[in-house]
């Protein structure tokens, strides 16, 4: 069974942040068109590269939040993957624009996770959905609490 289709409109937040009107949650959208180098011999997408995706539609939100992940590493912390999934529900092909939705979806003590939405952005079809879980660290490798600027990215991630 494919999950519903989002309906994104434009936000009360303005660019580059976009709603589902299916769901009322507001989202940050990145696009990105596929590269030759991302598909495999079957001509699609190959799967892992999702992954990239994600790491792009995550970076560049909190660019446009103003706290980029250099600053975050710069101010002593590192996120590194501890979980992540992928759903698929059609493939991108080579030449392909989509859009990236990134949002952030939930922060515990120590791990923050984001959500994201990868839909082609020719027709707004639904290509993967999917999150990653990021454990906090200082730059000894220690587990520690999410530093005070991700607390604040989570907390003032424009709702409207």
């Amino acid at each position: 069974m494919r999950p519903r289709e989002p309906q994104f409109v434009s936000a009360a937040a303005g660019a580059p942040f976009v709603r589902d009107e299916r769901t009322d949650l507001l989202w940050h959208r990145v696009t990105h068109r596929t590269l030759y180098v991302d598909t495999d011999r079957s001509q699609v997408v190959y799967h892992a590269n999702y992954l990239r995706y994600f790491e792009l539609g995550r970076a560049t939100l909190l660019r446009d939040v103003a706290f980029p992940y250099r600053e975050v590493e710069e101010s002593g912390y590192v996120y590194p993957i501890v979980d992540t999934a992928l759903r698929f529900v059609r493939p991108l092909y080579y030449d392909d624009l989509m859009w990236i939705h990134t949002r952030p979806q939930r922060r515990e003590p120590v791990a923050v996770t984001f959500d994201y939405l990868i839909t082609r952005a020719e027709d707004g079809a639904l290509v993967c959905t999917g999150h990653t879980r990021h454990c906090a660290l200082n730059t000894r490798g220690t587990v520690v609490e999410v530093d005070p600027k991700t607390i604040r990215v989570f907390t003032n991630f424009p709702t409207e």
